[in-house]
This record gives C-alpha cells, sequence and structure tokens, in this order.
C-alpha cells in the first residue's frame, strides 16, 4: 500500500463547503483507481489545519491515476471551489505504508 498526506489550511467556519469538495470528487473516483480509503481530520491543537490521508492500493496506482484524463476533465470545477476554501497551496506527503494493522 502507498498513503498520501495533505496538509490544508482552511477555517472551521468553512468545514461544510470543503466536506462537499470531497464528496465531489469522491463521485469522481473510477472503479480502477486504486482509491482504497480518504480520511479527512481536523487539528484539534490549531483548527485551522485540516489533514487529508488518501489511501492506495499501490504507489503505481496512485500516479496512474493523477494522469487519468477522465479524472482530470471531471477535475477543474472542484479545484476552483478548493480554491475559494482553502487558505493556501496544500502540502503533500508521499508515504510508504509500513505496516496496516
Amino acid at each position: 500500500m502507498w498513503a498520501q498526506l495533505q496538509k490544508v489550511s482552511s477555517s472551521p467556519e468553512r468545514e461544510t463547503e470543503l466536506l462537499d469538495i470531497f464528496e465531489q470528487l469522491n463521485a469522481l473516483e473510477q472503479p480502477d483507481s486504486g482509491l482504497v480509503k480518504t480520511m479527512v481530520m481536523r487539528s484539534q491543537a490549531n483548527p485551522s489545519d485540516v489533514f487529508v490521508l488518501v489511501l492506495f492500493e499501490s504507489e503505481e496506482k496512485a500516479r496512474a491515476r493523477e494522469r487519468d484524463p477522465r479524472r482530470q476533465d471531471r477535475i477543474k470545477g472542484i479545484r476552483a471551489s478548493m480554491g475559494e476554501v482553502l487558505d493556501g497551496p496544500p502540502e503533500f506527503f508521499d508515504l510508504t505504508v509500513i505496516q496496516d494493522a
């Protein structure tokens, strides 16, 4: 398995909008994307920090999903909405899963 952690900044007041965006992204998923799970979490220490953990079958599947034209064509409008809800660009951390208990 392979994972990507994203750190974004968004005010707690915009949480409903943020979650709506993730619902829209989830609706775009193709059955063969390799996506296993997405978790969206807000920091208790700094409520403006939101972490998104996306788990994939493999890094290869995740990278193929990034390049998939079926996804790219439909994601453009969602990216515009993200720009309105987020307080800046996301930070990405690529992770190798070494244990899944």
